[in-house]
């Protein structure tokens, strides 16, 4: 296997990682488990792991490529659109209205700050912009990751809480604390956007004006 096809495949299993994960997130909804929590953390966790390690390695193998650099924002996307959703079902199974809203909130506007600079990278291609993630992206994508496996941590604790006798009082974190996490998030994922949006304009402006 030669390194760019390790780091190609690194950055490729992110989807079935975390599609994985959620899929035993929602098996602890069905039959309780601490099991089937912790390997839907676990897979959750490894997921995110390949987003640090398939860019250290292309940079340090020199391998990096217009493929990877194109495919790493998609994976990504495949994780939020697996996680949050997931999240937001999961809180609403729990009749916990208010914290189900917020994720709500947060899985809207996460899809729809992707889907903007998913466009935006399009129209900057068109004119050979450097289409790579910015600082403003890879800080939401390195701080979201952890903080959305928490929030699955601490809904899988509760799913326990509530339909296993043997896990009943279990400590959780408080839920003004997950609201904050969440809600930094929200924040984070509109700046980052943002920023995104400063850095294209010009190639949308030049766009509209195009042939």
């Amino acid at each position: 296997m030669t390194r760019f096809s390790i780091v190609t495949t690194l950055t490729f299993v992110r989807a079935p990682l975390v599609l994985a994960g959620c899929g035993f997130a929602l098996a602890n909804l069905a039959a309780p488990h601490p099991a089937l929590l912790a390997a839907a953390v676990l897979l959750m966790a490894l997921s995110a792991l390949t987003d640090l390690f398939d860019g250290k390695l292309a940079r340090k193998w020199r391998v990096a490529s217009r493929l990877g650099a194109l495919a790493d924002p998609l994976m990504d996307k495949v994780f939020y659109l697996a996680t949050l959703p997931c999240a937001t079902f999961i809180a609403l199974w729990c009749e916990d209205a208010v914290h189900a809203s917020i994720l709500l909130a947060l899985d809207v506007v996460s899809m729809l700050r992707d889907q903007w600079s998913s466009f935006l990278r399009s129209v900057g291609s068109e004119f050979g912009a450097d289409v790579r993630a910015s600082f403003a992206g890879k800080l939401r994508t390195f701080l979201a990751f952890p903080i959305i496996i928490l929030v699955h941590l601490q809904l899988g604790l509760q799913v326990l809480s509530l339909r296993s006798p043997a896990f009943e009082g279990i400590p959780l974190a408080p839920d003004a604390a997950v609201w904050t996490l969440e809600g930094f998030l929200l924040l984070l994922t509109v700046w980052s956007g943002a920023v995104y949006t400063a850095r294209f304009w010009p190639f949308v402006r030049r766009a509209a004006h195009h042939g």
